[in-house]
């Protein structure tokens, strides 16, 4: 059985629960206790020398990286349902990864860890470049259902968890009613399971 080493709060980590939720792939959850620091230990070190969560275990495979977990996953257990193979919509994919990890991150991501964790970034920018994020999704997603292609991939798994809990970081979704459209079918999907901080859309 597959094995997650996983923190609650950690939308990195949701990411990874969210898409196994997806694919319908039973897995054993291993809570890392960051506060405590159990991610410097050097059992977990051992597994990610960047002491970061999430980290896979899949029999002697040990994946960590939420965004390496997904491509892993994908490829290994979802076909290519989740991850185009061919090359254009592939690159979208990878477009969409790239925006995850900067403006959702950078900003959606750290202004939730400022109001919610006490993290000393500085808000106001962390609010106008997760803002600026949320711009070119909802262009994005004014003609299409999902980011990446004509169905949900990786790309959406990746880049929803920040989005949807952009407003735990003082940022209104309200206006945003492509990227609201968008979280509703991500909600909808079979197997969806959510996230303390998410607010059901439907």
């Amino acid at each position: 059985m597959l094995k997650l080493y996983d923190s609650t709060l950690s939308g990195n980590a949701y990411k990874v629960r969210l898409f196994l939720a997806l694919l319908d792939i039973e897995y054993r959850k291993i809570p890392v206790d960051l506060r405590a620091g159990e991610n410097r230990e050097a059992e977990f070190l051992a597994r990610n020398p960047r002491g970061q969560i999430p980290v896979l275990e899949d029999g002697e495979t040990v994946v960590w990286d939420s965004q390496a977990i997904l491509l892993y996953l994908a490829r290994r257990y979802g076909g290519e349902a989740w991850l185009p193979l061919d090359p254009a919509p592939m690159a979208r994919v990878a477009q969409w990864l790239a925006v995850s990890e900067n403006e959702l991150l950078f900003g959606l991501a750290r202004a939730r860890a400022v109001k919610k964790f006490g993290r000393a970034f500085d808000l106001k920018a962390c609010q106008e470049y997760g803002i600026g994020g949320l711009k070119v999704l909802d262009e994005q997603l004014e003609n299409q259902d999902w980011l990446a292609a004509g169905r949900p991939t990786i790309a959406d798994v990746a880049c929803y968890p920040y989005v949807a809990l952009a407003p735990e970081g003082e940022i209104p979704l309200g206006g945003w009613t492509n990227v609201l459209g968008w979280i509703r079918r991500v909600q909808s999907l079979p197997g969806y399971v959510g996230m303390e901080g998410i607010a059901d859309q439907g």
